[in-house]
């Protein structure tokens, strides 16, 4: 067997989630490549030392070190850690059930520390791209930062919803910034409140199927909370949809609301804000709200 007929036979084994060009015409098959971030969400890097929080499969750590990073700290835990087929399984069943999973169970019955079967892709990744990233196992709200240290630029993308304190986190990504924060996450714009500072909650799997997602910001919320840390000044870089597009979004939700109410009175039911708790929408269309990823950059 050649090299690359070997190599695309231990990529076909990993369960990806990043899609990572390794050369030879194999690409990782993870989510596709978001352009946006790569072109306009990512500042200067050349000489910098970074810092990639909740860095997964690895693949902004390498482009990062691929831009001229002099230093680039890779910090993972949960998914290094969680065997993610059983976790899935489990939370399907507490799906079916009508219940919230214990999220307790994530970090204790599901995780393998010994094995880190999360890590398959960024170890594989790292060897193929004789990377110099270095990777640490650890969970970002308990490191001691002041051992992590200080780093130039931090990315801190597709992070905060997951944390149950989004302000601690945010805190916490200060600490160790010494020039700029990348933040990178879920937001929510509210037709004709651009500037309301709200945080939307997102128990029992709302957003993206995933029980892990807590808090959903504004574009206000984030700035403020970012402010609130210790940040001097934010700069959004890529922003809210279009007004077109919220009208779009907030008519597509009021549409999918009424025909679920009148299947629930067909079927005698009450249909209302206890029903969104696992993964619907129901209820939460009659806010004319918007759902889109937003990109900051906060200075010390």
């Amino acid at each position: 067997m050649s090299e690359v007929a070997a190599l695309r036979e231990e990529v076909s084994a990993v369960n990806w989630y990043h899609s990572i060009d390794l050369g030879n015409g194999i690409v990782t098959p993870g989510t596709p490549v978001n352009r946006a971030m790569l072109e306009h969400g990512l500042p200067d890097l050349a000489g910098r030392s970074v810092l990639d929080i909740g860095a997964w499969d690895g693949f902004y750590s390498f482009v990062a070190e691929q831009r001229g990073a002099r230093r680039v700290v890779a910090l993972d835990h949960y998914a290094w850690l969680v065997d993610f087929t059983a976790r899935n399984r489990y939370w399907a069943e507490c799906d079916a059930a009508g219940i919230l999973p214990d999220s307790a169970r994530d970090l204790s019955e599901f995780a393998h520390p010994d094995t880190l079967p999360g890590r398959r892709g960024f170890d594989l990744a790292h060897r193929v791209l004789d990377s110099a990233v270095e990777p640490v196992v650890a969970d970002f709200m308990d490191v001691g930062t002041t051992a992590l240290g200080k780093f130039d630029v931090v990315m801190f993308l597709g992070v905060l919803y997951h944390v149950r304190d989004p302000l601690a986190a945010l805190e916490r990504v200060r600490a160790v910034t010494d020039g700029v924060a990348v933040i990178e996450t879920e937001a929510i714009e509210v037709l004709g409140m651009p500037t309301a500072s709200l945080l939307s909650f997102t128990e029992g799997a709302q957003l993206r199927h995933d029980h892990t997602n807590w808090f959903v910001p504004t574009r206000a919320a984030l700035s403020g909370m970012c402010l609130a840390a210790g940040f001097t000044r934010v700069e959004t870089r890529i922003g809210p949809p279009s007004g077109v597009a919220q009208l779009k979004g907030a008519v597509r939700r009021a549409a999918h609301a009424m025909r679920a109410r009148r299947g629930a009175s067909r079927l005698g039911t009450d249909v209302g804000l206890a029903d969104t708790r696992f993964g619907t929408d129901v209820g939460l269309a009659d806010i004319p709200f918007e759902r889109y990823r937003i990109t900051v950059h906060a200075f010390t």
